[in-house]
């Protein structure tokens, strides 16, 4: 017999922001032993209007799943080895890359289930991409290491790697047209690097994003009941950001994420268009779970 929604709600228990009824499931299984520490990765800031474009060079954000090559072993950017199939791994250098598995536009959700799998599936990995962008730890400025990665790709001959483009940006303008041509073809955002940086880990200003609406992640801490049509389903979800900061999100779930939602502990990725004057995001609307990758 099927089990009502209700049966879950009653077995479900947890903190609650304040003022707000919750109900909770338990978080995430362990990380598997063994598993190693995230690697230092460049990670990209937010382009502001007040940022001159002119000193970087332009390319297509790629909603994929970052993906890091040390050589030997191609990892998440959590540091968890990727499943890939041997003859992938196999065509790819001796030289660390990074950069980001990727599917093609708007196909986020089966790219994610395609490399979460334990057992890859060779049909579905020869349709995958692997948009390389950057060579960690490599010397010279980004634009020098990018004409390396175009040499990597060439010398590879293999449509599977790939050498993200990089094209310079004449001013504000012209960064702004870009965009929106990029999202008109169905593409995420741009990204920014600026051209005379040498390598770095961490988020700083020589490497930064640019899409119609911003998005970053938060950790799930408390799972709120609905009232009317989502009697008896999730409401919304209780968050809380790296800074501390805790808001709710009640938009952007479907239907089965609101019978069954993100467990207690994992982290989400939210869109938002704007923040407040307290620092909160304005309009936060649900768009994935992030999964660690």
């Amino acid at each position: 017999m099927q089990t009502p929604r209700r049966t879950w709600l009653k077995m479900l228990a947890g903190a609650a922001l304040p003022g707000a009824q919750a109900f909770a499931r338990p978080s995430n299984p362990a990380v598997p032993a063994g598993t190693e520490m995230p690697p230092a990765l460049p990670l990209p800031g937010i382009y502001a209007d007040s940022i001159d474009p002119a000193p970087y060079l332009l390319s297509e954000k790629y909603d994929g799943v970052r993906g890091v090559w040390d050589g030997r072993a191609l990892r998440f950017r959590s540091g968890r080895l990727v499943s890939a199939p041997a003859w992938f791994t196999a065509r790819l250098p001796a030289e660390p890359l990074d950069g980001e598995l990727w599917l093609g536009r708007g196909r986020f959700d089966e790219l994610s289930g395609i490399v979460r799998k334990d057992l890859p599936v060779d049909a579905e990995w020869r349709s995958l991409r692997y948009m390389v962008f950057e060579l960690p730890g490599s010397a010279g400025t980004f634009e020098s290491r990018a004409r390396r990665i175009a040499g990597i790709a060439q010398r590879a001959a293999w449509p599977q790697l790939v050498a993200v483009a990089h094209t310079p940006v004449a001013d504000r303008a012209a960064l702004r047209n870009r965009l929106a041509a990029t999202v008109a073809q169905g593409g995420e955002g741009l990204v920014l690097h600026l051209a005379s940086a040498p390598f770095s880990t961490g988020r700083s200003d020589t490497m930064l994003k640019l899409k119609p609406s911003l998005d970053t992640e938060a950790t799930v801490i408390a799972h709120h009941a609905g009232n009317g049509k989502y009697e008896g389903v999730l409401g919304a979800l209780g968050v809380r950001t790296p800074e501390g900061r805790q808001f709710l999100i009640g938009t952007g779930l479907s239907d089965a994420q609101r019978r069954d939602p993100p467990a207690i502990g994992s982290v989400v990725t939210y869109r938002y268009r704007d923040l407040t004057s307290t620092g909160l995001p304005r309009f936060a609307s649900f768009q994935r779970i992030h999964h660690g990758l």
